[in-house]
């Protein structure tokens, strides 16, 4: 089903009234999940909304609470989610970061206590809207097995970074895991089998069927006894060279769950659950003409486009395929996959809103 992205924008705006949210807050929120389902992310998207949901009427969210700047220097911020959603923390960090790296050239923001915080590309776009680049990680639930071993302790822990060129900026936005675990999510909801090498069990044998993938993962998160098994770090198997993901995965920790003093990935399934993200923006004018680099930026990826390729395929640059989703979608509507709809009717229905029409 299709709806307007408008629609969706309204409909989450509803949702997020309805569940004490501050209405700038809820319209935040509202727009970091449309920016995901229009550029394609559907993982991140409004198919979130009901997990979001059960961890505010479980009390991991707080609505109410609201983040604050712990202290502050010209160069760099820490900031307490307040155990709300971190969408809001990482996006008044990102902020903080812009300024100063508008006065001094560079801003570096940690942000601790906080939730999932959607797609990391958001807040990398917020400091390139600014003629800034940027750079922004988290850490999650512990999803993905380290190089060898046969239960998950690290977690997907996204990266993203964004630098200007035309006709659209560079932005890589992606998990150090082979695959971000809201895939899996979304592959068990439309009941396909996992397309390649993504999950392992406690054996390390490669799981196909999205619901046990699902199960495997659900447990690691959520639970303290583990079945065994989860998402392979980039690379996949050990031939591959998983070890690079995995290291990638640890530099996402330290800057995240260790740099805020907060949980690691592996500590979030039990007692106390705080992710931590850390934001970084620096202003590309302190290293030369911005046109230049920008320029110069753009040719090399047209470069890497037009290279010889297999036929009938696409050399696609980071970015490419979400600013052509974004334009596909905005014209014809975002595609919610049948299950989200279910679930949105379910929350339309608890909360007493529309749902929006299908286009």
């Amino acid at each position: 089903m299709r709806i307007n992205a408008e629609d969706e924008r309204s409909y989450l705006q509803n949702v997020f009234d309805k569940l004490g949210f501050r209405k700038e807050d809820g319209a935040l929120i509202a727009d970091t999940l449309v920016d995901a389902d229009l550029r394609g992310i559907s993982s991140h998207g409004i198919q979130r909304l009901y997990w979001y949901r059960s961890m505010i009427n479980d009390g991991i969210i707080i609505p109410q609470n609201h983040a604050k700047v712990l202290k502050e220097l010209p160069g760099a911020v820490l900031v307490d989610a307040n155990q709300n959603m971190g969408h809001l923390a990482a996006s008044l960090a990102m902020d903080k970061v812009i300024e100063k790296a508008k006065q001094i050239g560079v801003g570096i923001g940690v942000v601790r206590n906080s939730n999932h915080f959607g797609i990391a590309g958001y807040y990398v776009r917020k400091a390139l809207a600014a003629g800034l680049s940027g750079i922004a990680l988290t850490n999650t639930r512990p999803l993905v097995v380290p190089t060898n071993a046969t239960e998950a302790f690290l977690g997907s822990n996204a990266f993203a970074f964004g630098f200007p060129a035309s006709p659209h900026p560079f932005i890589f936005d992606g998990a150090t895991s082979v695959v971000a675990g809201g895939k899996i999510q979304l592959a068990d909801k439309k009941g396909i089998e996992l397309p390649g090498d993504w999950v392992v069990d406690k054996n390390r044998q490669v799981v196909k069927d999205p619901k046990e993938a699902e199960s495997i993962l659900a447990t690691a998160a959520f639970e303290e006894e583990q079945k065994g098994g989860g998402l392979l770090t980039l690379g996949g198997s050990e031939v591959n060279s998983n070890y690079k993901g995995m290291g990638n995965s640890i530099v996402v920790e330290i800057l995240t769950g260790i740099l805020a003093q907060g949980s690691i990935s592996a500590d979030t399934n039990t007692g106390k659950h705080d992710f931590s993200q850390f934001v970084f923006a620096f202003d590309p004018a302190f290293f030369g003409d911005v046109e230049t680099l920008k320029a110069n930026a753009t040719s090399m990826f047209d470069r890497i486009r037009h290279l010889n390729h297999v036929p009938g395929k696409t050399i696609w640059v980071p970015g490419d395929r979400e600013y052509k989703n974004l334009a596909e979608n905005q014209k014809h509507g975002v595609d919610i996959d049948a299950k989200t709809i279910e679930q949105m009717q379910e929350i339309a229905a608890d909360l007493q809103i529309e749902m929006p029409a299908e286009v």
